[in-house]
């Protein structure tokens, strides 16, 4: 008579909760981000308010939470949860990714046997763009804050007003070029980590259930890419100025 070794059913196990719990990590991550981004996609839109109305919402966010918080204590609570979650998001990835090459012998992790698997969702464009496209949203943040948030660097000229520096900086050609092509790498990205972040977190329990999670996705990532699109492409054309 033989018995289950559970030292040899254990360790798959914990690995596979290990792995559900990684992809959990990067669901709610990725939602934190996505709402973020709708926020910041908002404050944007104010450039059509005109220089009174953008500035002004640029210093009610250095003072939410007053009294109760110091000022910049509202923006720097976001800021951190912000940074933690972009954090824990690229090390869940990091980790997932090593997992995946070891799996395949750290070779032809992109091959696939089925041509019908790479013609699915999951195998779709913005699946394979979704490493580079992080490197890319990486590169473009930092770049993003040293010229609209800390005015390290400033194409256009330098201002102590958001309005200006935010003008200044889209009426350079090369500028919104750069912006644009970041922000197609973000849509990309948006598209696929929406659809998995959902999936993740067990929306995807039937083939009408993913294809509204797909529409829903795609609607997402069009509606942030756009709308973060509209307002430089405003100022490059002179509509705003």
């Amino acid at each position: 008579m033989t018995t289950a070794n559970p030292t040899r059913s254990g360790p798959r196990a914990r690995a596979a909760r290990s792995t559900v719990a990684l992809k959990a990590v990067m669901a709610v991550t990725g939602l934190i981000m996505v709402l973020f981004l709708l926020a910041h996609m908002y404050g944007n839109l104010k450039l059509f308010e005109g220089w009174t109305a953008f500035d002004d919402y640029a210093h009610h966010l250095r003072t939410m939470g007053e009294p109760y918080l110091p000022y910049g204590g509202g923006l720097w609570i976001i800021r951190v949860v912000l940074l933690a979650s972009v954090g824990a998001h690229i090390w869940a990835a990091a980790v997932l990714w090593a997992r995946s090459r070891r799996a395949t012998g750290g070779r032809g992790g992109g091959r696939y046997e089925s041509p019908r698997a790479r013609r699915g969702v999951q195998r779709s464009y913005a699946s394979f763009t979704m490493r580079w496209g992080g490197v890319t949203v990486a590169l473009f943040v930092a770049y993003h804050l040293l010229h609209l948030t800390s005015n390290t660097i400033h194409p256009g000229g330098a201002s102590s007003s958001p309005y200006e520096r935010t003008v200044n900086g889209f009426e350079i050609w090369w500028v919104v070029v750069s912006y644009t092509a970041a922000m197609l790498a973000i849509g990309l990205h948006l598209r696929h980590g929406f659809w998995s972040s959902f999936a993740t977190l067990g929306a995807n329990t039937s083939l009408r259930r993913r294809q509204q999670l797909n529409a829903w996705a795609v609607v997402v990532a069009l509606v942030i890419t756009i709308g973060f699109l509209v307002p430089p492409y405003a100022v490059l054309l002179g509509w705003v100025g």
